[in-house]
């Protein structure tokens, strides 16, 4: 198969999943079929484009595909409730064209729609993230730092209560978006986390959706001008996203922020969020999304690490605690600690947080161990922490890191 196919179905996936899926749960109400017909659709545009060339409309060929592939299976079911889904199906009745919610995105639009308030939040944003986006269950449980088969069975509880609540897939009105608007922030957050954390050979699907989840939260914040958490978001996603050509060296190893080339930040990207957040900060509303944006700016505006004023980093990761507790706040409030007050003030916070559940099996809490007790001096234990990190990090790429980190501890002892 020519790359440039490959590229062309990778491309459609990021564009064109969410709306496949969409369109045959709006009318099957049934998730699990309308992810399977969507994957099948994908399988068979690798197995068909090659030859026949990609279609015009690329969309409209995967949703047909998929339609098709839906029909089969209900005609093969000799239920009552499959054949009224076939019904439906053949229907295929669209939606009004004025029925949008106000939201004229289309991508956003379906994120809405997802969000369900009837749904615990971190279900929604899980099944969000599965349904809309394509990621798998894999990395929807990293991202919440869980085992993947609690998430498994998470979204197979979502998926269970729509159906038997009755619970409809369609966009709600304008008056209702409010009550969701805390779900999409946290599928807008998560989406651009997981971009942002792929390793520097993603694939073109997990590149893009740092630029999406960008997108996206622009047009939320064009939509809801007076939510300050959304302005909040957008910030954060920028000044973030303002480091990313400096993340990775020539060779594509991972550098830390301390040691990155900030000549090669963008300033541009950088002022835009410092706009952005100034804006959400005037409508006196504090939100742990602007919190974190405070916290980003502050490192964007020093002029080298050494400027870095940790002091105020540390006191916002305290506001951010009050505002989200949670232990991955307090692991990040323990390394500004340290870099505020010295090592061994951080690392009495941290020891308070080696117990704690949500932690267990998370990569960067030994890593952080590690780092503190290489600057106090504790090189044997510092290697046995490094060592643990190696062993839980998600990527290639942080594995590498670990291990010159590893090797360094250890050449010095």
């Amino acid at each position: 198969m020519g790359a440039d196919v490959e590229a062309e179905v990778a491309r459609a996936f990021k564009d064109e999943w969410g709306r496949v899926v969409a369109t045959l749960i709006r009318v099957t109400g049934d998730w699990d079929l309308a992810e399977d017909c969507a994957q099948d659709a994908f399988a068979q545009a690798l197995r068909r484009w090659p030859d026949d060339g990609v279609p015009h409309r690329p969309g409209a060929w995967l949703t047909t595909v998929a339609r098709n592939r839906a029909l089969d299976r209900l005609r093969r079911s000799s239920t009552e409730a499959a054949k009224l889904r076939e019904a439906a199906v053949l229907l295929d009745p669209e939606p009004a064209a004025g029925d949008t919610g106000g939201i004229p995105d289309d991508r956003l639009r379906l994120i809405f729609t997802c969000c369900h308030p009837a749904l615990p939040l971190d279900a929604r944003v899980a099944l969000t993230l599965r349904t809309l986006a394509g990621l798998t269950t894999a990395e929807i449980a990293r991202a919440f730092l869980v085992p993947e088969p609690t998430m498994a069975k998470r979204l197979v509880r979502a998926k269970h209560k729509i159906r038997n609540a009755g619970i409809p897939y369609r966009v709600p009105p304008a008056h209702l978006l409010p009550s969701r608007t805390t779900g999409v922030l946290a599928v807008l957050y998560l989406l651009f986390n997981e971009g942002y954390t792929a390793s520097a050979g993603a694939t073109l699907v997990r590149q893009g959706l740092c630029a999406e989840a960008i997108r996206l939260a622009r047009a939320l914040v064009q939509l809801m001008p007076g939510e300050p958490e959304a302005g909040g978001l957008l910030a954060l996603m920028l000044f973030q996203d303002s480091r990313r050509l400096a993340r990775v060296d020539d060779a594509g190893e991972l550098v830390t922020l301390e040691d990155q080339d900030r000549a090669r930040w963008d300033r541009g990207e950088i002022d835009q969020a410092g706009a952005v957040l100034q804006a959400a900060l005037r409508l006196g509303q504090p939100g742990p999304y602007q919190a974190q944006a405070a916290i980003a700016a502050c490192h964007a505006t020093a002029p080298d690490a050494a400027a870095t004023d940790w002091s105020t980093i540390s006191r916002l990761y305290g506001v951010l605690v009050q505002l989200m507790p949670s232990p991955v706040v307090e692991l990040n409030r323990a390394a500004a600690v340290a870099m505020a007050d010295g090592p061994a003030a951080g690392l009495r916070l941290l020891e308070a947080l080696e117990s704690s559940p949500a932690l267990q099996g998370y990569y960067l809490l030994p890593a952080t161990r590690a780092d503190l007790l290489r600057r106090l001096g504790r090189r044997a234990e510092a290697a046995a922490s490094y060592r643990a990190a190696l062993s839980l990090a998600p990527s290639a790429t942080e594995r590498r890191y670990l291990g010159r980190r590893l090797a360094e501890t250890q050449d010095r002892a």
